[in-house]
């Protein structure tokens, strides 16, 4: 009998890695919205009192970069300064210019079989059959957990929450298979309420009972697993200071937390503020449609997709797929199955996954994966039928 632990972690829409991944994204929308051929490579870093967003755009649409910055804060709650950043006093730099003609050229085809990659680069996709949604149980419950986080302040259940926060899940596996909960840690942004309680350890004893009562109960018993009761929330102590006025907040610097948690391989390159010409983000997504494709078809119990392409270049350099020993035929095989099922090159992967409109801002926290909502094309299994009838073929 084998036996391990395995770890993932998230982290709120508040959290200031996250609110530049929101940033970076709705300026993608926005410009998509208006124009759907538009070029964006869209970087944001966020600081105390300020916000700066650089990169290279060509589109023939427009944005008001200092709007899109004030409204996304104030969507994630962001509308006063003790919070960690006010939307309304924040200062926008934006230092914006156009796309590489060199880069443009290869990507820039009228044709969708001919339109190159926008760079190089090595792309994974991973499902198992874990939940319900395909997805390694660690980072989908460390998910569930940041996102109840966020439901119940902007609700109201708990409104002392502030929007920073983390979540991290262990699990427990025996023979490859989950089958407990050893620890669940949280540690969550609040208000100061030193004038309700007699001391820190008050509020930090309140603070942990609500946690565990609202976020942290309710999602264990969603999933069903025996799980230990040691939890821990705000391991240090206090959280009062957040945001981006405590943690200088970058584009791009959560892509373990946007993907598998650790438990599936990652090619390196982040998905906000890129548009889909750019396959560090559309291969990614492909290469989750098609291991999720093939575990939903029962093809195999666990699946890993590993895509790679050259800048300009249409066809992938690499397809390589591999089911760890539990498909019910050869990797060769099921990477023979991929290559005749599944579009491959950068202007079939966008066209089939309907990439090129509005609906990265939502992809910004809580994963780009394993959420089943009718934008995220890359989620369903409308392979599967296709899928089984070339395996009896």
């Amino acid at each position: 009998m084998s036996e391990f632990y395995f770890t993932s972690e998230s982290v709120t829409e508040g959290h200031p890695d996250k609110v530049c991944d929101a940033i970076s994204d709705a300026v993608l929308d926005t410009l998509l919205e208006q124009d759907p051929n538009s070029r964006v490579a869209c970087e944001t870093l966020a600081t105390e009192g300020m916000v700066v967003v650089a990169g290279e755009i060509t589109t023939e649409g427009f944005v008001d970069v200092e709007r899109v910055v004030k409204d996304t804060l104030n969507d994630i709650g962001y509308n006063d300064f003790t919070d960690g950043m006010d939307q309304k006093t924040v200062k926008v730099i934006s230092a914006i210019q156009e796309q590489s003609k060199e880069i443009s050229q290869g990507v820039s085809q009228v044709s969708a079989e001919e339109q190159g990659a926008g760079d190089q680069g090595l792309m994974f996709g991973f499902a198992c059959n874990e939940t319900p949604e395909l997805m390694p149980l660690p980072i989908q419950m460390a998910h569930r957990l940041t996102e109840k986080l966020t439901e119940v302040r902007k609700i109201g259940t708990l409104p002392w929450l502030r929007p920073d926060g983390k979540s991290q899940v262990s699990v427990k596996y025996v023979n490859g298979k989950p089958i407990s909960i050893s620890q669940v840690v949280i540690a969550t942004q609040h208000d100061d309420m030193l004038n309700k309680f007699e001391n820190e350890d008050e509020e930090n004893a309140f603070v942990k009972s609500e946690v565990i009562e609202h976020i942290i109960i309710p999602i264990l018993e969603h999933y069903g697993y025996p799980y230990e009761k040691g939890f821990i929330v705000n391991g240090t102590g206090r959280f009062v200071h957040g945001g981006p006025s405590a943690d200088t907040g970058l584009t791009g610097r959560k892509i373990i937390v946007d993907t598998y948690g650790g438990y599936a391989p990652h090619g390196g390159g982040a998905f906000s503020g890129k548009d889909p010409s750019k396959v560090d983000r559309s291969a990614t997504y492909m290469a989750r449609y098609i291991a999720k494709n093939i575990v939903a078809a029962g093809i195999a119990d666990k699946c890993e997709v590993q895509l790679s392409y050259g800048i300009g270049v249409a066809d992938p350099t690499s397809v390589y797929v591999q089911s760890f020993g539990t498909a019910k035929i050869s990797d060769e095989v099921l990477t023979e199955l991929v290559k005749d099922i599944f579009p491959l090159k950068p202007g079939e992967i966008i066209a089939h996954l309907k990439l090129k409109f509005p609906r990265y801002r939502p992809t910004s926290a809580y994963g780009h994966f394993g959420r089943e909502l009718d934008l995220f094309t890359w989620e369903k299994t409308d392979q599967v039928q296709a899928i089984k009838d070339h395996h009896l073929s």
